[in-house]
Formats: C-alpha cells, structure tokens, sequence
C-alpha cells in the first residue's frame, strides 16, 4: 500500500505542558483511520500539526510534502474539516460553489452540485438561513468536490442529530473514499463511525496508547460474560475491565487466548466503543 501520511516523533509543548509527545502514526492509500480520544487529549493538536497549522517538533510527511515548509502545495492534495463548519453568513450557496471553483484548480462543481441535489438545500439560500445541519452538508459538498488524495475530518458532526451524522458519514464513503485515497476521523464517539474504520488509534493524554487495524484489534480482545461460580478465576487473569449489571459480570481482556477463557462464560466479540473504554481505564488506573 502506497504511504500517504508519515509522523514521526511528533511533539506539541505549551509552556512547560507537553499535549503531544513521541507520536508515531503511517497512514496508507485506502485506509480509514480513526483518532479516537477523550476530550483535552492531544487529538486536534495532532491534526493541527499534521495541517501545518501550528509549529511542532518532529518529522511529517504528507504526499511528499513537509506541511510545515510546503503547506500551499500539500494543500493541493488535502482537505480538512474542521469540528465547526464556518462560512460566511451572507454567502449564497451558489456563490460558494462559485467561489471555490475559482480558487481551486481541482475543485468539480459538478460533483458538488450532484452531492447538494441529495438534500433539501436551496442553492439560492443564504448561509444564514441554513441549519447547522444544513451548513455541514453544503461543507462537505465544498470539500468532496475537491480531487484530493487525504481527508482530515475534525469532530465532524459535532452537534448534528443521529440522522444527519449517519447520512454525513454515508456521503463520505459513497462521494469520496477509494482505494487511492485516505481518511482521517477523530472523535470521541468512536460507537458512530466503527462501522466505517478500517484502522484505529487511541490517545490518551498525549501519547499514542494503541495503534492497530480494526480487524487485528477485535482479535485481540475478547469480551467474557462471566458466570458466578467463575468470577473469582476469570478476575485472576486480569480483565482491563469488569462491568455488573443485573447479576451479569462482563469481562474485556487483551491478549488471552481462547482455550484460556471458553469455560468461564460466553465469549463475544467486543466493540471497538468496548475495547477504547477497556484501554482508557487500564491507562488511567
């Protein structure tokens, strides 16, 4: 697979206070990687730097480009958007297709055209008019109109109801994800956008505590519904975490094998929201 991002040993200091620290991370053509993280953990910091938006410490390579000394032409191949879609409230909707297809070179706007005809916004509109919903449908249709091999998306449906993050997310992968291309997502709703992610990392406090493709993650954890007379052996091979509910004790374990654990209850498969909460609590503890 073709390396489209490579970070290495990136760090972020304020003051004395290091919000980034040693971050390791290669993303390949055709991946969705999920940054997921709770809030005040480093993840915008990440993406800031990885934009050229802030100075840090340490190597990043973007198409080739250092975005920090070739930010103009990196942003010839990257779009962003940000957890707060901005546009100008006295900007029609055209005006903006208008706008943009002057100011970039591989900005369609046919394709946003077709993209805006999927949902009920009037191109004659104003920005003003719109909902906020609205005005992150006209943002994405702004950003997948452009021909760009990476897409850095920043809390993107923060604030949005269920209906228009599950449409905001359908869009993404049927209007611009290929195989030739990638996608990264940060959030800390990581249950909304699992069915999407082809790789996950998880930060906590700064630093990168898991790294993994999806498919290797949920093989490598198993989630045991413990029955009562095993509960006293299945908590002495260290679960990351024990949940009780109703008399039922659910167990979530990184790394044990199978054989180890079959007699104890019933094994499943656990989310990736499962194994990120298993994984922040080890790493708080």
């Amino acid at each position: 697979m073709k390396t489209l991002i490579d970070i290495k040993n990136l760090n972020k200091r304020y003051g004395d206070k290091n919000v980034v620290k040693n971050i390791n991370l290669t993303v390949h053509a055709g991946q969705i990687l999920g940054l997921v993280g709770p809030n005040g953990a480093g993840k915008t910091t990440c993406l800031q730097s990885l934009l050229g938006l802030i100075e840090c410490e340490g190597t990043i390579d973007v198409m080739g480009f250092d975005p920090r000394k070739q930010r103009q032409q990196m942003l010839e191949e990257v779009t962003y958007i940000s957890d707060v879609a901005v546009l100008p409230k006295w900007l029609s909707v055209n005006r903006a297709l208008a706008y943009l297809q002057g100011v970039h070179s591989r900005f369609d706007i046919e394709k946003a055209r077709e993209f805006l005809a999927k949902t009920n916004i009037d191109p004659k509109a104003k920005v003003k008019t719109l909902s906020k919903g609205m005005v992150t449908q006209l943002h994405l249709a702004l950003i997948l109109a452009i021909d760009a091999k990476v897409l850095v998306l920043d809390e993107p449906t923060l604030g949005l109801d269920i209906l228009t993050r599950r449409e905001f997310y359908t869009h993404l992968l049927e209007d611009f994800y290929s195989e030739d291309k990638c996608i990264i997502v940060t959030t800390h709703q990581i249950e909304e956008i699992e069915h999407i992610l082809t790789d996950v990392a998880f930060i906590q406090n700064g630093s990168l505590v898991l790294a993994e493709s999806a498919e290797e993650i949920r093989e490598r954890f198993k989630l045991l519904s413990v029955t009562p007379e095993h509960l006293e052996h299945a908590q002495s091979l260290s679960p990351l975490y024990a949940n009780k509910v109703m008399g039922l004790t659910t167990m979530l374990f990184d790394g044990v094998k199978r054989e180890d654990i079959e007699n104890l209850g019933n094994i499943s498969s656990p989310s990736l929201a499962d194994i990120f909460v298993g994984v922040m609590a080890k790493e708080t503890c």
